[in-house]
């Protein structure tokens, strides 16, 4: 066990590491300069408190690419845990990730990049290829004939999404040429933009881990988003969120999510779905999926009955740690997983029957 759990300084690192410690690992973040405190002070290895031992910190994260810094990880035997923050402050580089940064990585590095629904093939043809209900989907705007979102990246903070509602294509003119004009994307962003139609559903995430070593699908846990500043604007009167509305744009930016659960009679649907995701990964970026990864979805009423319509993945680590507050990890292990525990478990148990080498690239 003298293996080192690494991860970036960002998203679910306290997670992981937390559930690294918990197996036995050493733990190590790479942090970026002003950023380092969360990590470096307040949950700092000291007794038998904290689940961070070591902190690299960098003047910006994407320096974790140097070779210096990789000897780093490598002197220290650190097997890396990828979550989004990874890919964001990389700017999207995926070609680096998978070519330049020499670390082992936990789980399918050639995965990550399906993400980026301007990759080919992208999420939406993993989805369409394991037959899982995705929103229709719209290239031509004069074509939209229902209640449509339009994803596409911000101007100033490259990695965050602009969202916005409209119902035709004259909706659709009018509200790109205001934020056009406010600055709000490019009219470069703005081609490689989704337009899909909006699922009125409850809005789930199902938080999965696939075992390669047991070719086991688990559900560890389920949630839902907090955002900003859309949950402030429902909770006021609808004659006021009207006024609001006017005068500025809904953000659906992630604060934080909760945890939710689902009925019982679901469950076959959704391990469905996410055996299906599983397999098809396995065809088009083989090995395909190791650990964990998300299906973000919408219930959607019958009849006959309830279905669900994914339209978001994370093929990686989700950024939800309180899923493990859900059953369902517990009902599998008598106990609740977190999702970073579940990791270290794999690892560990990879390593003590020398299988290492199937659940990292």
């Amino acid at each position: 066990m003298n293996y080192t759990v690494a991860t970036i300084g960002s998203h679910s690192a306290l997670d992981i590491c937390r559930g690294a410690k918990d197996e036995g690992f050493e733990t190590l973040v790479v942090a970026q300069k002003g950023r380092e405190k969360t990590y470096a002070k307040y949950y700092k290895t000291h007794a038998n408190l904290g689940c961070i031992d070591e902190v690299v910190v960098l003047n910006k994260f994407s320096d974790i690419l140097y070779k210096e810094i990789q000897e780093k990880l490598k002197k220290s035997n650190s097997i890396f845990i990828p979550n989004r923050s990874f890919e964001v402050y990389l700017d999207f580089d995926y070609s680096s990730i998978e070519k330049k940064f020499n670390i082992p990585i936990f789980g399918n590095k050639f995965l990550l990049k399906i993400e980026e629904r301007s990759a080919k093939p992208n999420q939406y043809d993993l989805l369409d290829k394991a037959k899982i209900r995705t929103p229709k989907r719209f290239k031509d705007p004069k074509k939209i004939d229902r209640l449509c979102i339009v994803k596409v990246l911000e101007s100033i903070r490259g990695f965050e999404r602009a969202f916005f509602l409209i119902d035709s294509y004259k909706d659709y003119q009018n509200q790109v040429e205001q934020r056009l004009k406010n600055k709000v994307f490019t009219s470069v962003q703005l081609k490689n933009a989704v337009i899909e139609e909006f699922i009125t559903g409850v809005q789930v995430n199902f938080n999965f881990f696939y075992s390669p070593i047991d070719k086991r699908l688990e559900l560890l846990g389920t949630d839902t988003r907090r955002q900003t500043n859309l949950d402030g604007i429902l909770r006021i009167p609808v004659d006021h969120q009207l006024k609001i509305i006017e005068k500025l744009d809904v953000k659906y930016e992630e604060a934080g999510h909760i945890a939710v659960t689902v009925l019982e009679s679901m469950l076959e649907q959704i391990f469905e779905i996410g055996e299906r995701f599983v397999k098809t990964s396995q065809k088009l970026y083989p090995p395909g999926v190791i650990g964990p990864f998300a299906l973000q979805a919408a219930i959607l009423p019958g009849p006959p009955k309830k279905e669900i319509v994914v339209f978001d993945v994370s093929p990686r680590m989700p950024g939800s740690p309180g899923i493990s507050a859900t059953p369902y990890s517990g009902y599998l292990y008598g106990e609740p997983i977190s999702v970073g525990k579940r990791i270290a478990m794999e690892i560990k148990r990879a390593i003590e029957i020398d299988r290492l080498k199937e659940i990292i690239t």
